[in-house]
């Protein structure tokens, strides 16, 4: 089993920045791809950016060039800076963890966090 904990958000007005970071703790095999999504209220959820273990990046349309995801495999956490936040960036987001090995994907989920952008 895996086990996501989540650290970050909270509150900040248009323009400002917040980070978030989600430890990741368990069986963790060497491939693996760690990435964070997003839900606002009576919305789906959707893919902000995601990391290979090799460092591959890719984002969301909506938060290109204004978010950055990284991560540090010594310690298994994903890290999501986010800057110039805007109203529409509110939701609560989830650390996501994919494992590749032996057998079908193993998806974990954490309890994620609630970011709120005020105007």
């Amino acid at each position: 089993q895996v086990q996501l904990v989540e650290s970050g958000g909270g509150k900040v007005q248009t323009g400002g920045s917040l980070s978030l970071s989600c430890a990741a703790s368990g069986r963790i095999s060497s491939i693996n791809v760690m990435a964070w999504h997003r839900q606002a209220p009576g919305k789906q959820r959707e893919l902000v950016a995601v990391i290979s273990s090799s460092g591959n990046t890719n984002y969301g349309d909506r938060v290109k060039g204004r978010f950055t995801i990284s991560r540090d495999n010594a310690k298994n956490t994903v890290y999501l800076q986010m800057n110039s936040l805007k109203p529409e960036d509110t939701a609560v987001y989830y650390c996501n963890v994919v494992l590749y090995g032996m057998g079908a994907p193993q998806d974990y989920w954490g309890q994620g966090t609630q970011v709120t952008v005020s105007s």
